[in-house]
């Protein structure tokens, strides 16, 4: 059961970053906000942060990892998403283990380690919506090859 959850994490994570790699740059700095809200590459920023700010909550080895941050508001280049998310989805993948190997028990989110990767996941799904619309509307189309491969986790 341990490893299905680590599996799943891990598929979620790959699912963020297949569309991360799928954006150009321009693609990045689309909004749909006329008053100041995160682009697309703020967002996934934000992905991260959540990850960064559970892993560093929930467990004592990621507080000394020293996982990377960005700044509010800063829209980071798509190499500096990409080191942060693998970083952070390592940190969330360390908090699962250690949770597991005490019962299931998290400092920091009191529901336990099943419910935090229910939350992040449903979390993260609800960003990856966010940036499909956001980029439909802005004029950055995905192909749909790739839209129905983010849903593909036999595959991913």
């Amino acid at each position: 059961m341990l490893e299905q959850l680590v599996g799943a994490w891990q598929i979620n994570h790959r699912v963020t970053l297949k569309l991360l790699d799928a954006l150009t740059d321009d693609a990045l700095r689309a909004t749909l906000s006329t008053r100041g809200g995160r682009d697309v590459a703020r967002q996934l920023a934000h992905l991260h942060e959540v990850r960064a700010g559970y892993a560093e909550v929930t467990s004592k080895t990621n507080r000394n990892a020293k996982l990377p941050h960005f700044a509010k508001g800063e829209a980071p280049t798509k190499k500096q998403l990409n080191t942060a998310l693998e970083a952070s989805a390592k940190g969330i993948e360390t908090s699962i283990r250690e949770g597991w190997a005490n019962g299931g028990k998290l400092p920091g989110f009191k529901r336990g380690v099943i419910p935090l990767v229910g939350y992040l996941i449903a979390h993260e799904s609800h960003h990856r919506g966010s940036i499909l619309l956001t980029l439909k509307q802005t004029g950055h189309p995905l192909t749909d090859e790739l839209k129905w491969g983010l849903w593909d986790w036999n595959k991913l």
